[in-house]
């Protein structure tokens, strides 16, 4: 078992319009993002499966093309394997929750987010 607190992890600036925190175990992460209004993520996959809860803000995402607006209090799905990208239409808290870990984000093989932020 470990315990952490979000307060006593840094945040990790990906470029200029984006931010994260994670924590993960051997199944599962969580996640806290930051996405400055007009910040854009790029199309791409992960065999994780996605649950994106917006906490504050608003977030358009593409998922498989179709469209869909997340707002405060809101939460989209996003299955294993499915093109999505998404663009903060507000300056947005997120936490994202994915099952199993991100192996991208822990080996820092996560370039498609540290690119520009627009």
């Amino acid at each position: 078992m470990t315990h952490y607190r979000w307060d006593d992890l840094p945040k990790e600036r990906l470029n200029e319009k984006l931010e994260r925190r994670f924590i993960h175990g051997e199944r599962g992460m969580i996640s806290q993002i930051w996405l400055a209004k007009g910040s854009i993520v790029p199309t791409h996959t992960h065999e994780a499966e996605q649950i994106s809860y917006i906490v504050d803000g608003h977030l358009r995402l593409w998922v498989d093309e179709k469209v869909f607006d997340v707002r405060t209090g809101e939460v989209l799905v996003i299955p294993s394997g499915v093109p999505h990208r998404a663009e903060a239409i507000l300056d947005t808290y997120d936490m994202d929750i994915f099952a199993p870990p991100r192996r991208d984000w822990i080996e820092g093989r996560d370039a498609y987010l540290r690119g520009g932020g627009r």
